[in-house]
C-alpha cells in the first residue's frame, strides 16, 4: 500500500481550552482557529488540533514524541519559557539517555505528556 501522506496531525484535548491554547501559542505553535472549539498548532511542517474537550482517561493516556534537532538546546529554550511558572500543573522532567537516544518530557496543562527527542545515528 502506497500512502503518499503528506502528514499526519493527532487530535488533543484540553482541560481548559483557553489556557491550553495560551501554553502552545508560548511554546512556539502558531494557532489558527478553525472553530470556536477547535484550533490547529503549526510549526514548520508539522502539526496537530486542540479541541475544547476533557476526557481524564483520554487526556491521561495521550502522549506526543516531537523530535527535535539537538535536544540539549530544546531543553535550555524550554526552561527559558518559564513555563512552570506561568501555567499551573505543567511539568518539566530533564533529559535522560535511552539505548536509542536522548530525550526530555513537559506535562502541558492538561496533562498530556510530549517527549521532545533526538535519536542516535
Amino acid at each position: 500500500m502506497k500512502h503518499n501522506a503528506k502528514s499526519i496531525r493527532p487530535f488533543i484535548g484540553a482541560n481548559d481550552f483557553e489556557l491550553s491554547r495560551s501554553f502552545y501559542r508560548d511554546l512556539g505553535f502558531e494557532e489558527r482557529e478553525l472553530a470556536h472549539n477547535l484550533s490547529v498548532f503549526k510549526t514548520d511542517t508539522i502539526a496537530f488540533y486542540l479541541q475544547d474537550g476533557y476526557v481524564k482517561d483520554w487526556i491521561d493516556n495521550t502522549m506526543i514524541f516531537l523530535e527535535v534537532d539537538d535536544v540539549a538546546r530544546y531543553w535550555d529554550e524550554l526552561l527559558a519559557l518559564n513555563l512552570t511558572d506561568k501555567y499551573h500543573n505543567v511539568k518539566l522532567t530533564p533529559i535522560r539517555t535511552e539505548p536509542w537516544g536522548r530525550e526530555c518530557f513537559l506535562h502541558d496543562p492538561s496533562g498530556i505528556l510530549w517527549h521532545f527527542g533526538e535519536f542516535f545515528n
